[in-house]
């Protein structure tokens, strides 16, 4: 303790020197953080390998016995369902549409409000859920739920920091957060960047810029140092392209664009319909059925139906077995689909890097490509289906291009990201993530209606 107060006293005295307030100012709001940034990246390293681990148990069981999934798949998506339903209602699915509506609902007077998408709770039962889910072979990601969980996480340290720490606007600290999760889930600081500035507001970055890059380098550096440098997929091969290679980029692009927007259109379409049912044994019966049908398929017919999609891309990429089955798009895409569905936590970024990888390994089938060639189509059909999903070209592109380093493809990938983005206007104008943000926003706003109702009937005589 005497150690730890002569730190103290000495960073105090230093502080003391500087003259200049302004400096001062700035140096006290970035502490808060530095500090989140450095939690944020432990929590991120050992979440991604809780998670690594519940998917290689799935895969174990399926491999033991793939008749274990009938018992295994419903008893998890049921205890993850479970889990949401009674502790945190909005740890459920991906965790971005989450992390949107509250930065639409900052204020002074939406705390209670905000405590229901981002807190201490909701990172506690995000990771529970997840993990759960995953260990039942759901096709989910982890890369979501790291988002909402690096946002919770920051916004539970600006809410504890001491008075003479000058106050930082929420908004802010929820975004600045956001971007250190996605750079931590995936080791791509420019990503969380731009993932930043494209999908989660609309306001003059230069008003945060210096939080968002020192966040982003802080989250980065803990969990390399915890995981040593990495990439999320590695080094494909992409030399000595076609010089018609753009054809194929193209199409890829168009077609991934709009499975993902399909993909996307029939998720809202299920929780709508799910939605209007009554009772909690509905609910149940669907939970199992989605999970049946997942063992089923798994089981009887094809494993490629289970997981993150992380084993189709390292397949596809790093293996001479390039060329999918044309069911196997179908199967990434229906994976994911029933997963997200059922009411437990988890994220679809990788899943949809995932159908994306498998739409583009078989069409590129299709051509006499190239080795190298063919890793292009596969990585544009990643970024084509990404964007279908989340309207995010630039973020897409540059996940993608920092999850293999291949920057010398770089313009194929944002021509990708652009094609898809067009294209999948034709099935909704919208992305998933905006719709489910909108209703999120909607259901908070009847909670808080029916709530300030309730208190005015109480305290009538």
């Amino acid at each position: 303790m005497r150690f730890l107060k002569k730190i103290k006293f000495s960073l105090k005295k230093g502080f003391d020197r500087i003259r200049n307030e302004e400096i001062k100012r700035n140096v006290l709001q970035a502490i808060p953080f530095w500090i989140a940034s450095v939690i944020t990246g432990i929590i991120a390293v050992i979440y991604s390998r809780l998670f690594l681990m519940a998917e290689e148990f799935a895969k174990m069981i399926f491999h033991f016995n793939s008749l274990l999934l009938f018992i295994l798949t419903p008893a998890c998506f049921l205890f993850s369902w479970w889990l949401v339903r009674h502790f945190a209602p909005y740890a459920k699915g991906s965790g971005i549409p989450q992390v949107m509506a509250s930065i639409d609902l900052s204020s002074p007077k939406t705390s209670s409000i905000i405590d229901k998408l981002l807190g201490f709770r909701i990172l506690i039962v995000k990771i529970a859920s997840s993990l759960v889910m995953a260990a039942g072979g759901a096709a989910i990601g982890r890369e979501g739920p790291t988002i909402q969980i690096a946002a919770s996480v920051f916004r539970v340290v600006n809410e504890r920091l001491p008075l003479w720490i000058p106050k930082i606007a929420k908004k802010n600290v929820i975004i600045t957060g956001a971007a250190a999760g996605l750079a931590a889930a995936f080791n791509t600081p420019l990503g969380g960047i731009v993932f930043a500035i494209e999908e989660l507001t609309k306001t003059h970055f230069s008003f945060y810029k210096t939080a968002i890059f020192s966040s982003v380098i802080i989250a980065g550096l803990t969990a390399q140092g915890l995981m040593g440098s990495y990439l999320y997929l590695g080094y494909p091969k992409v030399n000595d392209l076609s010089v018609w290679i753009i054809a194929p980029v193209i199409l890829v692009a168009v077609f991934a664009g709009i499975s993902g927007s399909i993909m996307s259109k029939l998720i809202l379409g299920i929780l709508v319909w799910k939605s209007k049912l009554k009772f909690t044994s509905h609910h149940v019966l669907f939970i199992i059925l989605c999970a049946l049908f997942i063992a089923f398929t798994a089981h009887f017919f094809n494993a490629e139906i289970m997981g993150s999609g992380k084993d189709t891309m390292e397949r596809v990429l790093f293996t001479n077995d390039k060329h999918s089955a044309w069911y196997t798009p179908l199967l990434r895409i229906t994976g994911p689909l029933i997963s997200f569905t059922t009411g437990g936590a988890g994220g679809i970024f990788a899943p949809a890097l995932g159908a994306g990888a498998s739409i583009g390994s078989f069409i590129s089938g299709w051509f006499n490509l190239s080795d190298t060639s063919t890793n292009l189509v596969i990585l544009a059909g990643m970024v084509g289906f990404l964007t279908g999903v989340t309207r995010s070209p630039f973020t897409s592109a540059i996940l993608v291009l920092e999850m293999t380093d291949r920057h010398s493809v770089i313009f194929y990938l944002i021509l990708a990201g652009m094609i898809a983005s067009l294209v999948s206007i034709i099935i909704d104008k919208h992305s998933l993530y905006d719709h489910l943000k909108h209703q999120y926003i909607k259901e908070l706003n009847e909670e808080e209606e029916d709530t300030s109702k309730a208190n005015s009937i109480q305290t009538k005589p």
